[in-house]
């Protein structure tokens, strides 16, 4: 009976006379550094099995060295570690968008904190995470490949295992991870299509807002206008697609308000005095990317929540 590996890979004509490591670093990208990271061994050239204790790699289900040899045919499996974690389990609605054995995507409703904080020790998404994994008699650390603030609601991706989360940092740097949002700001942005290209950093005296600056890391956000409409009273406002080329802390938030266009609601960056929203009206409506171990394009679509659905009367669906 084959073994229940974490990662199986079949090995084909081109990693002929390959090591395992060169294998698995031409096949998945996988460096032996990576490698013993996943499976928690020590091995440096190979010289031990790498298996047993809390992870392993198999060559034809027979525990393996990074130096051994491959033929076409013959399968490398790997098992990774069995985690734990710190997060005490809470009990709360979760609303799963895509599911497998590396990967975990989930709606997050605003008002939601993703992990814990110092100012919110628990009650958090990662803490519901947990009770979940518990539940279903599983056991990982989720390792969160994305971030939404607070405010903001929609697509959070959680990685099972090291190597979905090492992978996903490799795609994104190749600009492989697609991340859309819909946010309602004020006013009309002219041109209603276009690119943000500015660099954003700390603001000076602040360890939470950020502001654009020279200094700055390098920040592009791609936007297009959906609809323009009006609040109740006349304070014309617009819904935006967004598609952000890089991912620093609060970027749609400091791009749109520094153009003149601060998102609705946005207590930090928006115009003082307005409450037309309870919090942010930004949204993470899509994410795709290829699958970290398959490579199969994986699409995770969230609905707008109900409070933007009213705001926008259902114009900005994507």
């Amino acid at each position: 009976m084959a073994m229940p590996y974490d990662l199986i890979y079949v090995a084909t004509d081109l990693d002929a006379g390959m090591t395992v490591k060169g294998a698995l670093r031409r096949a998945k990208g996988l460096s032996a550094r990576q490698i013993r990271r996943i499976i928690g061994g020590t091995g440096v050239h190979g010289e031990k099995p790498e298996a047993g204790g809390e992870g392993g790699v198999f060559l034809n289900d027979r525990p393996a060295r990074f130096v051994d040899r491959v033929q076409a045919g013959d399968r490398i499996g790997l098992l990774y570690p069995r985690e734990d974690t710190y997060l005490t389990p809470q009990e709360m609605p979760l609303n799963i968008l895509y599911e497998d054995e590396d990967i975990l995507a989930v709606d997050k409703p605003p008002g939601i904190v993703v992990h814990p904080t110092k100012g919110h020790p628990d009650g958090t998404l990662a803490n519901g995470i947990v009770f979940r994994m518990r539940a279903r008699c599983e056991n990982y650390r989720p390792r969160f490949i994305n971030r939404l603030d607070m405010g903001t609601s929609g697509i959070v991706l959680i990685g099972k295992n090291a190597h979905a989360q090492s992978r996903f940092t490799q795609m994104a740097a190749k600009g492989q991870v697609e991340k859309r949002y819909i946010a309602v700001c004020y006013g009309a942005p002219e041109p209603p299509a276009g690119v943000i290209d500015l660099p954003i950093g700390m603001a000076d005296g602040s360890t939470v807002v950020r502001t654009v600056r020279a200094d700055g890391a390098p920040s592009v956000t791609e936007y297009e206008t959906l609809t323009t409409f009006a609040l109740p009273d006349g304070t014309p406002v617009s819904a935006l697609k967004l598609r952000l080329l890089t991912g620093r802390t609060h970027q749609i938030r400091v791009h749109l308000s520094h153009a003149g266009h601060a998102v609705v609601g946005d207590s930090l960056y928006g115009p003082p005095g307005r409450g037309d929203m309870d919090r942010q009206a930004l949204h993470a409506v899509g994410l795709y990317f290829p699958h970290p171990n398959t490579g199969e394009r994986i699409e995770v679509v969230s609905p707008l929540p109900p409070d933007m659905q009213a705001l926008t009367g259902g114009a900005a669906a994507e």
